[in-house]
C-alpha cells in the first residue's frame, strides 16, 4: 500500500473539479492513482467517509431557548390564520353555489 503525500492527494482532488464531466477512472489514471484511492481522497475532501455515499454529520449547535419560543409562537399564529383561511374559504364556497 502506497502513501501519499497531502499535497499529492490535495492536486489530484483538485485536478478532478478541474475538468467537469470527467470520470474519476479517467482523472486517477494521469497521476497513476487507483480509480478507488482518488475516489476515496474525493470524498475525504468532501467531509465524508471514505466509502459512504453521504456527508458526514456535522454536529449542531444546540438550539437557542428563545429563538424555540418565538418560533413556536409564531408556528401558533401561523396555524391560526391558516384555520381562519379554510374557514372563510369554506364559507365562500358554499354561498357562491346557487
Amino acid at each position: 500500500m502506497r502513501h501519499y503525500p497531502p499535497e499529492f492527494k490535495a492536486d489530484a482532488v483538485a485536478l478532478y473539479r478541474s475538468r467537469p464531466g470527467a470520470t474519476i477512472k479517467s482523472v486517477a489514471a494521469d497521476p497513476g492513482v487507483n480509480t478507488e484511492t482518488l475516489r476515496n481522497w474525493i470524498r475525504a475532501a468532501d467531509g465524508r467517509r471514505p466509502g459512504s455515499h453521504s456527508p458526514a454529520q456535522p454536529t449542531a449547535p444546540a438550539p437557542d431557548p428563545a429563538e424555540v419560543t418565538a418560533l413556536r409562537k409564531r408556528a401558533r399564529e401561523l396555524e391560526e390564520e391558516r384555520d381562519i383561511l379554510r374557514k372563510a374559504a369554506r364559507y365562500f364556497a358554499t354561498e357562491t353555489h346557487w
